[in-house]
């Protein structure tokens, strides 16, 4: 470990890691809000986006000078990057692996929630009216997952272990992966989602991921079929998935992520009654924070004493590469 300690630059809103104790002891902290961080961040060797959706990088990167590495207490990075950081020589770091199980979860309650109905019959008992249906069984049902990180792993194994029939898509097309037997390529996608029953959005937003759910692509599902979407909202086209919707086109969606959040009150997403609307929370289960504390104390630990970091970023394709 250095002598020197590192300046680190913790950017928060209302509250903090709870290892502060542990980073304080590695390195001269300094604490701020958006409205701080011009200066907070001059000399600074490290920035820990605890506010991680925060744009203020890009703002503050002319004083940015020292900075050699930033840690995103959160999976995604496109609220990030930028082109003068992607073209540096600063590493990114992400929290991959805390969201992993708790976002899988997600999915699943979603697929049973809509496969048995548990909206529409919240809905009778808000009335107090007794009615007989029959709901549909998951097993043997068809999920294709968008998105072959981490996250789309673990909830293709969920999905597995209830007998759904799973595959993914992802970058390139390929055979025989462990979690998902086939993946199908990203450009294939309006060919190859009529035959799955639930289409599972968990892709990272990059360039070639924004929109990829369009008009073409909701045509082609089958009418019966539900949307899942727990990666970004600009994965998705609004006014195609909104047409969709409001015409039966598709049976329904399961939607915890917007291109616009809050939500607006005035969308018409709320209204619908083949909609499950969360607020972007599927990977929020308790005990998150301290598990992104943690992981960032440790890779802290990594970065004074030299060795290799944790989850660090392909800046130019937007995610962590390796396995």
């Amino acid at each position: 470990m250095s002598a020197t300690k590192p300046v680190l630059v913790v950017l928060h809103k209302d509250d903090l890691p709870d290892c502060i104790p542990f980073i304080e002891e590695r390195a001269e902290v300094r604490y701020t809000r958006v409205d701080g961080l011009a200066e907070a961040i001059r000399g600074a060797e490290i920035l820990l986006l605890w506010d991680y959706f925060s744009p203020a990088v890009k703002e503050v990167w002319a004083h940015a000078e020292s900075l050699k590495w930033i840690h995103v207490a959160a999976a995604g990075v496109d609220k990030l990057l930028f082109d003068g950081l992607v073209e540096s020589g600063v590493v990114v770091t992400n929290s991959r692996g805390i969201f992993d199980r708790p976002i899988a979860e997600f999915v699943l309650a979603s697929i049973l929630a809509m496969a048995k109905d548990i909206p529409g019959s919240l809905r009778r008992q808000q009335r107090s009216q007794w009615e007989h249906r029959e709901t549909e069984r998951i097993d043997g049902a068809g999920a294709l997952i968008v998105g072959t990180g981490s996250i789309g792993r673990e909830t293709a194994r969920l999905l597995t272990a209830v007998g759904m029939h799973v595959e993914g898509v992802g970058r390139t097309a390929r055979t025989g992966d462990a979690d998902f037997g086939t993946i199908h390529a990203s450009g294939d996608l309006a060919s190859v989602v009529g035959d799955h029953d639930f289409v599972v959005l968990i892709a990272p937003l990059t360039a070639s991921t924004r929109e990829m759910v369009d008009g073409r692509v909701l045509g082609s599902m089958k009418p019966t079929a539900r949307l899942i979407n727990v990666g970004r909202g600009e994965l998705v086209n609004d006014a195609a998935l909104e047409e969709a919707l409001a015409a039966g086109s598709i049976a329904g969606a399961a939607l915890d992520v917007f291109s616009t959040e809050p939500l607006p009150a005035e969308s018409p997403l709320w209204a619908l009654e083949n909609v499950l609307i969360s607020s972007h929370l599927s990977g929020d289960a308790v005990g998150w924070l301290h598990r992104l504390s943690v992981l960032f104390a440790e890779n802290l630990d990594r970065y004074v004493h030299g060795t290799q970091l944790e989850n660090v970023v392909d800046k130019k394709l937007g995610f962590v590469t390796s396995p």
